[in-house]
């Protein structure tokens, strides 16, 4: 009976032991509540961080994308190689370049505008010939050349280092050598003695062809300084073609100080001839030194100037760029896109800087460099178009040749010139010279003072309008050949400054002073040059006359420099 009763009361403790203890009543409600809470907490803070998020992205965002962006931003987070791309993109949407494959000759098309003396059709010869050649001279590689600040060769020899820019077929009917290639470049040294040939390379021969360089003709005058060693003078060399050769066009040409030197430099030769289907040269270019105004906005004037040259018949304006203000680019792209201008860049050689600014003010402190560095492109640009056009002038972004006596354009202009000048002698001239007047800003400030003073029409002529506005000049020229500037007769002009021919084919070079009343050189000014300044308040500012010749061209004018401000963006308010 015990023992029984003990059996009943163990299997009733261990019958305890497993069964699972339920929590009261009070406690699961507790739980449930618990819960309840939690969750609605989490969906409330859900919906305010949505919100804010949505503010912070100025309501770009949907919820949508803001849950996507957390899961990435987490993700990786938990591991940095991971990443999850916006499940609607795909290749179409995204911002890449799907511009067609351009060929090989397209982009050497845009290689030659960045370096426009460089024999670059040689990339284009895929089976190497002319690497093939079994002389002692080989053939220099594009990739042999020794290039100097971009657009210069550089060649050592044993009297003085040469920096070639530019190499041209001179084939004119006065050129009493024959076909000749001219190439223009700076040397450290004067009258360099060193005899040195030059290796013309044919698109049809492996072998270089040798002619001996004939001359070294110095672009300056000893008088204007800096004559001395050391300093980079500028010269053309001459290098007269065989007779066997006279009909070819070099691809080429390369100088050396012995036959048998492989070169280090290779410059393209330029012969732009008359496009095949032009049998006249068109009549007017204008050339103009490398611009060097990194901090000066001058945009608003340049379009003035530009579009008066075009008007007056500048069939295209050659300009080399050193360093100009954005503004100032953004003119020129937009000209050159139109046809009006033809840009080139350009750098100074050897150690001179071309660090931006410390370039300007280098050339600002050193005139006479400044001054034979320009020869440079001067030269080019007349070697450039020796076929292509009739007169070639050299100007300023300042000054303007301006037609007087009842003649509206240049070439209106020159009939008349040329009339004059043949009374006189009968022979075309290597230029014609006009004197220089001066439109200084003073001389207009002083009226705008007293506005009665102002000619009828003068309050209709926009304020951005430069040029016509100052119709106030001296009475007074500059003297006679002093800053003149003159158009240039390619056939007969051999070496250029910016103000006469310094050599000239058959010998005397001849020019042709124009007499003021039929034409003159109008040049915008601040102030009279730096040597002119003693005399310039007695002999010029104080002498002042109205000039409205300009306005002659002022609707056209005014209407195509608007135009051009407006479509560059010029204007803060848009015209209607």
């Amino acid at each position: 009976m015990i023992n029984h009763e003990l059996e009943m009361g163990t299997h009733s403790q261990a019958t305890q032991r497993n069964m699972p203890i339920l929590p009261s009543r009070p406690c699961r409600r507790l739980v449930i509540f618990t819960f309840l809470w939690t969750c609605l907490c989490l969906v409330f803070f859900k919906v305010y961080y949505n919100h804010h998020e949505g503010n912070e992205y100025n309501n770009v965002l949907n919820t949508r994308e803001l849950l996507q962006q957390e899961m990435v931003t987490k993700a990786s987070a938990r591991d940095s190689t991971s990443f999850l791309p916006p499940l609607q993109a795909n290749l179409e949407e995204l911002m890449i370049d799907r511009s067609p494959k351009r060929s090989d000759k397209e982009i050497l098309a845009d290689l030659e505008k960045q370096l426009p003396n460089f024999p670059l059709v040689y990339l284009l010869d895929k089976k190497g010939y002319h690497y093939k050649n079994k002389t002692c001279a080989k053939f220099p590689t594009i990739y042999d050349i020794h290039v100097n600040n971009m657009y210069w060769q550089e060649t050592d020899t044993s009297n003085g280092t040469f920096y070639l820019y530019g190499a041209y077929l001179d084939v004119r009917k006065n050129n009493r050598l024959g076909p000749t290639v001219r190439i223009l470049g700076m040397i450290n040294r004067l009258e360099p003695q060193v005899k040195t040939y030059c290796q013309f390379w044919f698109n049809n021969t492996r072998e270089p062809v040798i002619s001996k360089v004939l001359e070294y003709k110095y672009i300056w005058y000893r008088k204007w300084g800096n004559y001395k060693p050391g300093i980079f003078q500028p010269y053309m060399l001459a290098c007269q073609l065989p007779k066997t050769h006279w009909d070819k066009v070099p691809l080429s040409v390369s100088v050396v100080e012995n036959i048998c030197d492989t070169a280090t430099n290779n410059l393209k030769v330029i012969y732009n001839k008359l496009p095949e289907n032009e049998t006249k040269k068109k009549e007017f270019a204008v050339c103009v030194k490398g611009l060097d105004f990194p901090t000066d906005d001058l945009s608003v004037r340049l379009i003035e100037w530009i579009e008066l040259l075009h008007l007056l018949g500048a069939d295209k304006i050659f300009l080399y760029n050193l360093e100009v203000h954005p503004n100032v680019t953004k003119v020129l792209n937009y000209y050159e896109k139109k046809g009006y201008v033809d840009l080139t860049p350009i750098s100074l050689p050897g150690y001179q800087p071309n660090v931006k600014v410390l370039q300007h003010l280098y050339l600002k402190s050193k005139t006479n460099n400044k001054r034979q560095n320009e020869l440079i492109p001067y030269n080019d640009c007349l070697y450039r178009n020796i076929y292509r056009y009739d007169y070639i002038a050299l100007l300023d972004i300042d000054e303007v040749i301006m037609p007087i006596d009842g003649l509206d354009n240049w070439s209106d202009l020159m009939a008349k010139v040329k009339e004059l000048s043949y009374k006189i002698k009968h022979e075309d001239r290597a230029s014609y010279n006009f004197r220089n007047v001066y439109f200084l800003d003073e001389m207009l400030t002083a009226h705008e003072k007293s506005p009665e003073s102002l000619p009828y029409g003068f309050k209709d002529i926009p304020n951005y309008m430069h040029m016509t506005r100052h119709i106030y000049r001296s009475a007074n020229y500059t003297k006679p050949g002093q800053y003149v500037k003159c158009f240039h007769n390619p056939e007969k002009a051999l070496i250029l400054h910016n103000h006469f021919p310094l050599g000239c084919l058959g010998g005397i070079c001849t020019s042709y002073p124009v007499d003021p009343s039929v034409g003159h050189l109008q040049h915008y000014r601040s102030d009279c040059v730096s040597i002119l300044k003693k005399s310039c308040e007695k002999d010029f500012k104080n002498n002042s006359v109205v000039d409205t010749t300009i306005w002659k061209y002022q609707e056209p004018l005014i209407k195509a420099s608007t135009e051009a401000l407006q479509t560059l963006g010029f204007f803060k308010n848009p015209l209607p």
